[in-house]
């Protein structure tokens, strides 16, 4: 059963992630990128503080898009050059959650896209 997307009101959230440039086709590879964040954690003795997350810098589906795949901490830390530290600013977030095999986050990236759109 596919998820609907919502807006939610978040707080500030500190976050490590590793960004990478991909194409629409290689999208589904972006998933196994949270296995190299959680073992970063791991090795540093930082737990994750809720549901790993993909955020959309760029999206550009007919040339390229940049997406951070990451993790919520509770509190910052500093990264280094492969995974890099971050802050989500408070504020309204378009959300969608999606369950499921990582080659389906092109339909999902769409419907997203889609439905907000359609919110305007």
């Amino acid at each position: 059963m596919p998820a609907t997307p919502e807006i939610v009101n978040r707080t500030e959230q500190p976050y490590v992630a590793i960004r990478t440039q991909v194409t629409m086709s290689q999208l589904g590879g972006v998933g196994a990128r949270l296995g190299e964040v959680f073992g970063w954690l791991a090795a540093r003795s930082v737990p994750p503080a809720g549901a790993p997350f993909f955020k959309y810098n760029v999206i550009d589906m007919a040339r390229e898009l940049e997406v951070e795949a990451g993790v919520p901490i509770a509190a910052a830390v500093k990264g280094d050059l492969h995974v890099f530290a971050g802050v989500l600013p408070a504020g309204q977030y378009a959300t969608l959650t999606h369950v499921g095999h990582p080659d389906d986050l092109i339909n999902a990236t769409q419907d997203l896209l889609d439905w907000a759109a359609g919110q305007a």
